[in-house]
C-alpha cells in the first residue's frame, strides 16, 4: 500500500459537476487532504492510466442545426406591363448584366446588391440606390463617370452606350422595373409564367435562388454579436465529412407566429463551405454547424478526466515521475473537446499525468 507523507487520501464516488455542466467528459474525483509537502505517495499505487500534458490551441464549438441548400428562395415579379416574350431555362444561370426574361422583345437586367431597386434613376437623381446603380455600370466595364451617389449627365452618356448595347431604347434614364437586384448571380429554380403572357406589375414569372451551395442557420435573437461575418465554422455533413466554412452574412429575420403564437425575431446566419466537392452530393440536406464559442491559443491541456477534485477545493492534477506521484493544485481554464486547459505552478508542457478508473 503507498504511504502519502502528512496526508490522508481517500476515493469518493463523485463526478467533476463542472465538466457535465459544460458537456465535457465526466471526470473523476478524489478527496485530497494533503500538507505542505505538496502530497507525495511512492510504491506501486500508481494511478491507472496516464496522459499527457500538451500545449495546444483549444476550441469550443456551439452546435446547431442548419440546411444546405441553395439559399431562400426569392420571386421575381414584374413591374413592367407587356408580353412576356423569353423566359430562361429552370436550373440556368444568370450572372450579372444578363437578362433574367424580356418583356416586349427588350430585357429585364440582373444587377448585384442586396436591396431592391424602387424609382427611375435620372439625370439630377442622388442616392445609395445611384451609387450602386453606378457601381454595377463600372463593374459591366462602362467608363466616363464619377461612381458616387450623384446621376450627373456623364452617368447617361454611359447608360445610353449600356441601353444601345442591350437593345434598349437610348434614353439616358433607366426605368422602374428595367433592372433586378441580387446578391450575386442567381441560379433559375421554377417558370411561373408562361412565354405569350400578359405580364403586369405583380406578376409572378420565376423563382430563382442564389447559384452557390449554402447553409442557412436561424440562431435566437441573444446570439447577436456572438456570430459575426467572415468567421470560421466548421460544417459536419451527414456522411460524417466536416469541411470547414465561413459565415457570409448575418441578418434579423422576423418569424411570424403560428396561431395564438408570437412572432419572433432570429438571427439568419448564412455559411458557405470552403470544399465545394464535399457538397457537390446534396442538392439539399440538415447539417449541423460548429460555431466557435470560445478559444484560447497555446495553452496547456489535459483530458477533463485527469482532474481531481480536492478535499481543500479547488482542483488537482496527479504527476506521474516514474514509480512516484505527486498531487498539483491546478486552476481551470476553457473546456472544450473533453480536454481543459490547466495552469499550476511547476506544471510544465510534457509530464504525464494520472487518469483515474
Amino acid at each position: 500500500m503507498a504511504r502519502a507523507r502528512g496526508r490522508r487520501i481517500r476515493r469518493v464516488s463523485l463526478a467533476v459537476a463542472i465538466a457535465l455542466a459544460l458537456g465535457a467528459t465526466a471526470a473523476a474525483t478524489y478527496g485530497f487532504g494533503f500538507g505542505d509537502d505538496g502530497g507525495t505517495a511512492d510504491g506501486a499505487d500508481l494511478p491507472p492510466a496516464t496522459a499527457e500534458v500538451t500545449r495546444q490551441t483549444l476550441v469550443d464549438r456551439r452546435s446547431e442545426i442548419g440546411e444546405l441548400g441553395y439559399g431562400d428562395d426569392k420571386t421575381y415579379t414584374s413591374r413592367l406591363t407587356g408580353t412576356l416574350t423569353r423566359l430562361p431555362k429552370a436550373d440556368a444561370t444568370i450572372k450579372r448584366g444578363k437578362a433574367l426574361c424580356e418583356i416586349d422583345d427588350l430585357p429585364v437586367v440582373l444587377l448585384y446588391g442586396t436591396l431592391p431597386s424602387y424609382r427611375e434613376l435620372a439625370v439630377g437623381g442622388e442616392g445609395a440606390d445611384v451609387e450602386r446603380f453606378e457601381k454595377n455600370l463600372a463593374e459591366l466595364g462602362y467608363t466616363g463617370f464619377t461612381v458616387d451617389e450623384t446621376y450627373s449627365n456623364a452617368t447617361a452618356t454611359s447608360v445610353k452606350e449600356w441601353q444601345a448595347d442591350l437593345g434598349l431604347p437610348e434614353t439616358g434614364t433607366v426605368e422602374l422595373g428595367r433592372i433586378v437586384y441580387a446578391p450575386s448571380s442567381v441560379r433559375v429554380k421554377t417558370l411561373d409564367a408562361a412565354l405569350g403572357d400578359a405580364v403586369g406589375p405583380g406578376t409572378a414569372l420565376l423563382t430563382y435562388t442564389g447559384k452557390e451551395k449554402v447553409v442557412t442557420v436561424e440562431l435566437d435573437e441573444s446570439a447577436i454579436g456572438l456570430v459575426e461575418d467572415g468567421d470560421a465554422v466548421r460544417v459536419e455533413l451527414p456522411d460524417g465529412k466536416k469541411p470547414e466554412g465561413r459565415i457570409e452574412r448575418t441578418q434579423t429575420v422576423i418569424v411570424p407566429g403560428q396561431g395564438d403564437e408570437e412572432a419572433e425575431t432570429k438571427i439568419e446566419v448564412t455559411v458557405t463551405v470552403d470544399d465545394a466537392k464535399a457538397i457537390a452530393d446534396y442538392d439539399s440536406a440538415s447539417v449541423k454547424v460548429l460555431f466557435t464559442s470560445g478559444q484560447r491559443e497555446n495553452v496547456l491541456t489535459v483530458p477533463v478526466t485527469a482532474l481531481l477534485a480536492l478535499a481543500e477545493g479547488g482542483y488537482g492534477l496527479e504527476i506521474v515521475e516514474g514509480s512516484s506521484t505527486r498531487i498539483i493544485v491546478v486552476e481551470t481554464g476553457l473546456f472544450a473537446d473533453g480536454r481543459v486547459e490547466v495552469t499550476g505552478e511547476g506544471l510544465a508542457e510534457g509530464m504525464t499525468v494520472g487518469v483515474p478508473g
